[in-house]
């Protein structure tokens, strides 16, 4: 069984050629706000060192609950707007809970079962 007291976020964000700066401004506007909501233990906007078009969300919390209030927040449909707003060219969001060694390695176990089945 996976821990899911301490869950976790990945965004990435790749904005349309040329519009990487414009969509940074766009971003930096959920830090405050997510940072500041109930079960937040850390957020975080990232810009690659490498790519100017793109952009990585990070959040930590403290539980799935307090994940799931802030993907309802009113904030978010920042994303939509960028979609609208054609700013985007790619938008990955992924949701993480915490593995101990064994529960990774048990996952592969039965990975690789089902691939032998």
């Amino acid at each position: 069984m996976l821990n899911t007291s301490v869950v976790s976020h990945w965004v990435s964000v790749r904005a349309r050629p040329g519009h990487g700066a414009q969509l940074g401004a766009r971003l930096s506007s959920l830090i405050s706000p997510s940072a500041a909501a109930s079960g937040c233990l850390h957020f975080a906007l990232q810009k690659s060192l490498t790519d100017d078009d793109f952009w990585v969300i990070t959040g930590t919390w403290a539980d799935p609950s307090a994940m799931n209030d802030w993907f309802a927040a009113p904030e978010l449909n920042l994303f939509s707007e960028l979609l609208t707003d054609l700013l985007v060219a790619s938008l990955d969001f992924q949701t993480f809970a915490t593995v101990t060694p064994a529960q990774a390695q048990k996952a592969h176990v039965a990975a690789c079962d089902r691939l032998a089945g």
